[in-house]
């Protein structure tokens, strides 16, 4: 098992467009996870100041934002969401190594503490999805070399599925993090996910961040889901 930087590896989604039922959500399983994760629909409804109400309440914060443009504008939009005090904010490893050189530089002159990290393929797509749109395949190949080409750019670390971690802990070493979502317990449903991996699996592959959201989230008791949660991978985490 490799040294971790996260001692508890959830993540839980907070991707509700509604900031008090978000906030709660995060106060609720607080004491259970090791941080949280806003997306495009949290910060839509919610901008800047919806997403410092979340940083504010302690926990390291990923913000799941996915720029992919030209270097210029990532690298402002780079500078302005590190200055919202997040730990973890993603880029498009395919918008090209420029582009990754760009966001970490200008994020960096912000806080240096903050780490890039770069979308391989994402969870939702699988062989013939990337045929669909003329990228070469299959998928763990992808994830491979956008994973490598963004460790050559200097990122901190990568998303990607869970199947494709053993590729990318073997080409990319195990300094580089590795944030994995399309995580679903055991008996749960994989909705628009097509390629997912449970939290057990996950770790025991070593992945970094474990990003769930709906099998917390849509819990009857989403505190207990994640105390629940936090039980079942304390074994696998000694």
């Amino acid at each position: 098992m490799n040294p971790r930087r996260f001692a508890n590896p959830v993540f839980v989604a907070l991707d509700s467009p509604e900031l008090a039922l978000a906030l709660q959500l995060a106060k609720d399983v607080r004491p259970y996870v090791g941080g949280l994760k806003v997306g495009l629909e949290f910060l839509t409804a919610n901008g800047p100041e919806g997403l410092r109400r979340v940083v504010d309440l302690g926990l390291p914060v990923f913000a799941d934002v996915k720029f992919h443009d030209i270097p210029n504008t990532v690298a402002g939009a780079s500078r302005e969401i590190a200055a919202l005090g997040v730990s973890i904010f993603n880029i498009h490893a395919a918008g090209g190594e420029a582009m990754m050189r760009a966001s970490i530089e200008a994020a960096r002159s912000v806080d240096p503490a903050v780490m890039v990290i770069g979308v391989t393929v994402l969870t939702s797509l699988e062989d013939s999805d990337l045929e669909a749109v003329g990228q070469q395949g299959p998928s763990r190949d992808q994830a491979q070399r956008l994973a490598l080409l963004a460790r050559r750019a200097g990122l901190d670390g990568v998303v990607c599925s869970g199947p494709d971690l053993e590729d990318i802990r073997e080409a990319c070493g195990h300094d580089f993090l590795t944030v994995v979502p399309g995580i679903r317990p055991g008996g749960t449903a994989a909705g628009d996910q097509k390629r997912v991996m449970t939290p057990a699996e996950a770790v025991r592959q070593n992945a970094d961040i474990l990003v769930i959201g709906r099998p917390i989230a849509s819990a009857p008791n989403p505190a207990a889901a994640a105390c629940a949660l936090a039980k079942e991978l304390a074994a696998e985490l000694t």
